[in-house]
């Protein structure tokens, strides 16, 4: 079962959102992962690939800096396998492709920009969570 961490949560969450508004109000720019790292592997190097760079530089050295702050790493606990893994990175791929955008994309900046593409989108990746959690626990009993 997961643990329920109310107020580490809401801590990542105004991170996030913090670090959302940032690039918005420096760059002018939206905070999707998949944009920005499909970014950084199309461009050269330009202050265009330095930002990108960065901001993902930055999510890989997070975990790193918890190491420094707390002794310990985050534990992260992953009940598949590795070839169940890449398929669902695969098939995100896919999704993140035909949905012109991911999570952080949509559901982060685009709902906070009303629009009406993301909200769409965000409950399609809601609801397929959803139905992918009760099947996956109560069907097939994992």
């Amino acid at each position: 079962m997961t643990e329920f961490t109310p107020f580490l949560s809401f801590a990542g969450g105004i991170l996030i959102g913090l670090a959302t508004v940032a690039l918005m109000a420096v760059h002018g720019r939206i905070a999707g992962i998949n944009g920005i790292v499909s970014g950084l592997l199309a461009t050269q190097l330009s202050s265009d690939w330095a930002w990108r760079a960065a901001f993902l530089g930055g999510l890989i050295a997070s975990p790193l800096i918890m190491l420094g702050i707390t002794g310990e790493l985050p534990r992260i606990d992953i009940p598949s396998s590795p070839a169940v893994l890449a398929v669902g990175g695969f098939l995100t791929g896919i999704g993140t492709t035909y949905g012109s955008g991911c999570t952080s994309g949509h559901g982060v900046c685009g709902i906070s920009r009303l629009s009406a593409r993301s909200i769409v989108a965000t409950v399609t990746f809601m609801l397929t969570a959803i139905v992918t959690v009760f099947v996956t626990r109560h069907v097939f009993g994992g």
